[in-house]
């Protein structure tokens, strides 16, 4: 809390007490005073009194508050009529906390069994009462500060003592002491240590929010439509003030404001006008993004996004207000995007379209969005009310000629100065490469089912040859065993020949030498009989052989006769004495050798081991 500057006269019926409270809210003040307790509030002042003698409150007590000096007036009327109170000038024991009156000794020994008997009442109170010191100007402070800021510049030493109060308002520190450029170069050097390229980013990407937001339509719009129609059918100058329509109770705010006149050069002047369309810049936003509402973010975003609130900036041309604009809009905000900037850009050239009376409107609004705000307020005072009152009497040529100079200037990315462009293309090459590497494992994940199935696929069908092949195997091995057992039953018919006399297709007995070679449409059964065979036999063999090769036209019968008969033809040059040729010319045929023949041997061989 700050102990204001404040003095004490006297009459014979009141006491008046005069409190300078410079930039505090005004709006919002306590007074409370009985008997000769006397306590003033005004954030982030606060005042308590001790006085010399006793006033009471009957209905003749009055205050007043003077704007411009920034000074309350405070009548309070005496107990005792025409009583003299005496040391008004001794502020210092005015300021002192009331001493304690009670007659208790400091010390005193009590029964530990008596003491929770002690009731409230005897408690003696918790003094809160703070120690204050009386203000004092000193030296320094009378004189005139070098650097100024505020409305035209007209205001200095506002922030030497509420600096610690209002250090939420401004992001500068010690703007008394600091000069123009150097503010300058600590906001453009905060503004690079706060942008967030993600957060940019993101917006950029996942803009839904913000092209809600976008299609938002305040007020002005609808104006500035009925403005241009009219302008295209009457082609005559116009009131512009008439598409602009004031409610009661920013009339209300207009009647409140003190009339007064404000003598400025051609640079403050400068200064102000750039001052202007910062501010609505700020304003602008804040309507677009929030649709027309307010909320407890409101005054944060317009003091936050203008730089001639937030840093007491001066600027001096209109490329320099965009810029920084542009940056502080991607830098604090919760959305931040680049077509917000644009948004806020033709809202303002709009509303300076309009006339004063549209920006009139707009800085009420403002007025009143920081007068219901606890820290915000002292802008108020700083900027907002000299505002409101200036541009009623500016020029509406000025403000035309303004609007122009802001439509043709131009904003473009690259003039922000944060690369967003190089972030903006780093960053959709980065979204391609993660598209392509999402599209390749899709189809991945796609062949992956199909090449299952063809693998399946293959597993089936080397599954169904394998069971082929085992089936073949297993017909082979059934008709290798029937083979065999047909041969078991040759070789036990050939020994049985040997035995018995060999009995010829007509019935009769023959000598047992006796050679047969059948062929049949399953697989080729060679019996070989090892006996002499007369004329009549070998030609019937002969016969059988011819019919059996006519029959067995198939491949597998047809290749097993052939590799027979080639068999038999290697025999029959290797062993010459074992074939004998027809004189007829009939063909070839078998003759029983004297020899041994091997496979009789083998076939008895095995009929012996079964």
């Amino acid at each position: 809390m700050i102990t204001p500057a404040f003095e004490l006269t006297q009459d014979p019926d009141f006491l008046t007490i005069v409190i300078k409270v410079p930039y505090a809210r005004a709006s919002e003040f306590d007074v409370y005073f009985e008997g000769e307790d006397f306590k003033f509030y005004a954030k982030p002042y606060f005042l308590r009194l001790t006085l010399p003698g006793r006033i009471v409150e009957d209905g003749r007590e009055k205050a007043s508050y003077n704007t411009d000096k920034g000074t309350f007036t405070i009548w309070l009327p005496k107990e005792i009529p025409g009583q003299y109170f005496e040391g008004l000038d001794m502020l210092t024991s005015l300021l002192a906390p009331k001493k304690s009156r009670s007659g208790k000794p400091l010390v005193e020994e009590i029964d530990t069994a008596a003491s929770a008997e002690l009731s409230e009442e005897e408690e003696e109170e918790f003094d809160w009462e703070i120690e204050q010191t009386p203000y004092e100007e000193s030296a320094e402070s009378m004189q005139p500060l070098q650097y100024c800021y505020g409305f035209g510049n007209l205001r200095s030493g506002v922030f030497q003592r509420l600096q610690d109060e209002l250090s939420d308002v401004i992001d500068i520190k010690a703007p008394d002491q600091t000069p123009v450029d150097e503010r300058r170069r600590k906001r453009l050097a905060a503004e690079a240590a706060k942008f967030d390229p993600d957060h940019y980013l993101a917006d950029f990407f996942e803009d839904e929010a913000i092209q809600h937001v976008l299609k938002y339509k305040p007020w002005w719009v609808d104006a500035h439509k009925k403005m241009t129609a009219f302008k295209g059918e009457s082609h005559q100058e116009h009131d512009t003030h008439t598409f602009v329509v004031f409610s009661e109770e920013e009339k209300e705010q207009l009647r409140k404001l003190t009339n007064k006149s404000y003598l400025l050069d051609k640079r403050s002047s400068h200064h102000v006008y750039l001052g202007l369309i910062d501010i609505l810049l700020a304003y602008c936003y804040e309507i677009c993004v929030n649709e027309g509402d307010k909320n407890v973010e409101s005054a944060w975003n317009i003091r936050k996004l203008s730089a001639t609130l937030c840093w007491l900036e001066s600027f001096t041309s209109i490329h320099d207000v965009l810029v920084s604009f542009g940056r502080r809009v991607l830098c604090y905000p919760l959305h931040r995007h680049f077509g917000l900037v644009t948004r806020a850009f033709n809202d303002t050239v709009m509303i300076l379209q309009l006339g004063k009376a549209a920006v009139l409107k707009c800085l009420l609004d403002i007025h009143k969005i920081f007068r219901d705000n606890d820290p915000a307020y002292i802008l108020n005072d700083l900027f907002i009310t000299d505002y409101c009152i200036w541009i009623q009497k500016t020029k509406s040529k000025k403000l035309a000629a303004l609007s122009e100079s802001l439509q043709k200037t131009t904003l473009t990315k690259s003039h922000i100065g944060f690369e967003l462009e190089e972030l903006e293309a780093a960053a959709v090459l980065v979204e391609e490469e993660e598209r392509m590497l999402k599209a390749a494992g899709t189809v991945s994940k796609q062949q992956l089912p199909s090449s299952e199935s063809e693998t399946s696929e293959s597993e089936e069908s080397s599954s169904t040859s394998s069971s082929e092949t085992e089936g073949s195997d297993s017909d082979e091995r059934e008709s290798s065993t029937s083979e065999d057992g047909k041969i078991n039953s040759l070789q036990g018919t050939l020994q049985e020949e040997r035995t018995a006399p060999l009995i010829d297709c007509n019935g009769l007995r023959q000598g047992t030498n006796t050679s047969t070679f059948e062929v049949s449409d399953e697989k080729p059964k060679v019996s070989l009989q090892s006996t002499s065979v007369p004329g009549k036999l070998i030609e019937e063999l002969e016969k059988q052989m011819n019919t059996a090769v006519r029959l067995s036209e198939q491949p597998e019968g047809l290749a097993a006769a052939s590799c027979v008969l080639q068999e038999q033809e290697e025999n029959h040059v290797s062993e010459p004495d074992g074939f004998s040729k027809d004189t007829t010319g009939k063909g070839n045929f078998l003759e029983v050798s004297s020899k041994a023949n091997p496979l009789l041997l083998f076939c008895s061989t095995n009929e012996d081991e079964d």
